[in-house]
């Protein structure tokens, strides 16, 4: 049975497990350090949830949460499932782990950004609800 927990400090049992999915979520990725997953875990803003089957981790989900003047607000990146295991509910778990988090903040709203090729993620979300919005998203990209 798959469970979902946050990651409240490194190890590196974990970091080798999420390392391993960085390149399923994006070929960019570069490997996490134990210092670097040590400050994710120990974050105040951001959470990092892990869906867990005994020692094997099959996805991972961020959600950073962060009280701005008209609100707690959430902003959810990151999801990724291995690919072995995708069609079996674990995106969904990982979303609605980090729903649930965000109704115990009192946030007024939850945002993702996603990319249209991603069809099966797309179909995901809105199956939770999510509306697709008409915005423009900008970047600065600083490295």
């Amino acid at each position: 049975m798959v469970e979902i927990i946050e990651i409240s400090e490194a190890s590196n049992e974990i970091l080798s497990q999420v390392n391993g999915l960085l390149p399923q979520l994006s070929k960019s990725a570069s490997p996490l350090s134990l210092e670097s997953l040590d400050i994710l875990a120990k974050s105040e803003s951001t959470n990092l949830f892990v869906a867990k089957e005994g020692k094997k981790v099959w996805g991972m989900l961020s959600l950073v949460l962060f009280p701005i003047p008209t609100g707690t607000k959430a902003w959810v990146e990151d999801v990724v499932v291995d690919s072995s295991a995708r069609g079996k509910g674990i995106g969904k778990a990982l979303m609605n782990h980090a729903l649930k988090k965000v109704r115990e903040k009192r946030g007024k709203s939850i945002d993702l950004t996603s990319r249209p090729s991603r069809e099966t993620a797309n179909k995901l979300y809105q199956s939770l609800g999510y509306q697709k919005r008409e915005t423009n998203i900008y970047r600065l990209s600083l490295s």
